[in-house]
C-alpha cells in the first residue's frame, strides 16, 4: 500500500485543510517526514491510521480550526497497482446548517474502489480495509509505519 495523495482537515494540530502530495516520491521507495518537534510530523501518521482503521489516539478535531471548518481525512492510494480512495470522519460537534447552536456531526467513512463501487459506513469501511491490505490498525503501525520514537524498538 503506497499513499498518493492525504487531505487533512482540522485534524490534530492541523487548523484547515492540508495536502500532502506523496506521489511526488512514488519513484524514490522509502522517504523521510522530518521537521521539528509539534510541527506534526506524527499527525500524518496517526491521520493515514485514522482514515484506514478507524482509530485514533484521542482527540481529532483540532482545537485551533474554526467552526465552520470540516474534520476529515481522505487518502488515495495504490494498492497491487489499483488505486482506491478513502474518506473518513469522526464524530464531532459543528454548527448546524440552519439556525443558532450545534449540532453532532456522525462519523462517516467511504472507500471507493478501482472499478467505481462504494462501501460507505465506519464499520464497514474498515472491515473492507483489512480485507484488501491483510492488516488490522495495529499490525499496520508495526510492520508499515515507523512512527517517532518506535524505530529503535523495530531493531530490537
Amino acid at each position: 500500500m503506497r499513499p498518493i495523495n492525504l487531505k487533512i482537515s482540522a485534524f490534530g494540530p492541523y487548523a484547515e485543510e492540508v495536502k500532502i502530495e506523496f506521489d511526488k516520491f512514488l519513484d524514490k521507495g522509502i522517504y523521510l517526514i522530518s521537521g521539528n518537534t509539534g510541527s506534526g510530523k506524527s499527525t500524518i501518521f496517526e491521520a493515514i491510521k485514522f482514515v484506514l482503521y478507524g482509530e485514533d489516539s484521542g482527540e481529532i478535531r483540532s482545537k485551533y480550526a474554526s467552526d465552520e471548518v470540516p474534520t476529515y481525512v481522505e487518502m488515495t492510494f495504490l494498492l497491487h497497482g489499483k488505486e482506491y480512495k478513502v474518506t473518513r470522519n469522526p464524530k464531532y460537534l459543528r454548527p448546524k446548517s440552519r439556525g443558532e447552536g450545534s449540532t453532532i456531526a456522525k462519523a462517516e467513512a467511504e472507500l471507493i474502489y478501482p472499478d467505481g463501487r462504494v462501501v460507505s459506513g465506519y464499520a464497514n469501511v474498515t472491515k473492507e480495509i483489512i480485507t484488501l491490505t491483510g492488516l488490522n490498525g495495529e499490525q499496520f503501525s508495526k510492520i508499515v509505519m515507523i512512527a517517532q520514537g518506535k524505530f529503535r524498538e523495530l531493531l530490537v
